[in-house]
């Protein structure tokens, strides 16, 4: 709840982008180590995190030009500060990040499971931060609540972010940045002892979008229409998301599941086979 930490001047540094620069620094050096363990190429995968970078920001701005009515109505906002500053939105982040990395991977002959996999627990700290600053911010702020540990914004948040002060509402910001951060330690220790490469970045997905689906019941300010679907299901955009991705998450595990039993089925029956012989 403390929006600006400082002043250059008359600039301000917003905390938001600083949780938002720890959290694609934190995400960066992560991918690389666990990269590394795995045997890729430290070079190939700092080039890969950067661009990924880039489309992640790219991906989350033109995801919230398309929910986002203010922008759509008066397009020049797309030049403001203010649009320029903000977050954007995540899974438009998460999708331009995936969009670029296919893409990427087959130009850098890097294996795309394999690598995904060294991206997935980074991507989980990157929330814990990002939803750090979200907080410290005043943005994605929940429904009012009489529970202890609602929380009021300042008067500062308001003006920046339009939260509503002194009424006590539920953190969904912390919510999910400690929901993220056990998911971070529980990926650290699946990508040790992971069955299948494509395990742990799938189990990201489908667990994100678990968690995602059920806070936003209890967040405010939620997305504007997509395609006429929020009004069609009472579901928000991003839970709307939240199931393709989530079912497409599931699929995709049970699929690459079969697949590494059957050839570790496979492989034991050859290896038996070559015994009695």
């Amino acid at each position: 709840m403390y929006p600006e930490l400082f002043r250059i001047g008359n600039f301000p540094i917003n905390t938001y982008g600083v949780f938002l620069a720890l959290a694609f620094l934190c995400a960066l050096l992560i991918t690389v180590r666990l990269a590394a363990r795995d045997g890729l190429p430290r070079e190939k995968i700092y080039d890969l995190s950067l661009w990924m970078l880039l489309a992640s920001l790219i991906g989350s701005k033109i995801l919230m030009f398309f929910v986002e009515p203010e922008y759509q109505e008066n397009p020049l906002q797309l030049l403001s500060l203010d649009f320029l500053r903000s977050g954007g939105v995540f899974y438009g982040g998460l999708l331009g990040a995936i969009l670029a990395g296919y893409f990427l991977m087959r130009h850098y002959s890097l294996p795309w499971w394999k690598t995904a996999d060294a991206c997935a627990p980074g991507i989980a700290l990157g929330n814990f931060f990002g939803r750090q600053g979200c907080f410290a911010a005043g943005c994605c702020w929940g429904t009012s609540t009489s529970l202890p540990w609602g929380v009021k914004f300042t008067e500062l948040g308001h003006q920046i972010t339009g939260v509503p002060p002194d009424v006590h509402l539920h953190p969904t910001q912390l919510y999910e940045s400690l929901s993220m951060l056990i998911v971070f330690l529980f990926l650290l220790w699946l990508h040790k002892h992971r069955r299948f490469s494509g395990q742990v970045i799938l189990l990201y997905a489908l667990i994100y979008s678990v968690i995602r689906f059920m806070i936003e019941f209890v967040r405010d300010n939620k997305r504007s229409e997509l395609m006429g679907l929020t009004s069609l299901t009472g579901l928000s955009t991003s839970q709307l998301i939240s199931i393709l991705i989530g079912i497409t998450a599931l699929v995709l595990l049970v699929i690459r599941w079969r697949k590494s039993s059957t050839i570790a089925k496979t492989g034991g029956r050859v290896a038996s086979t070559a015994t009695h012989a």
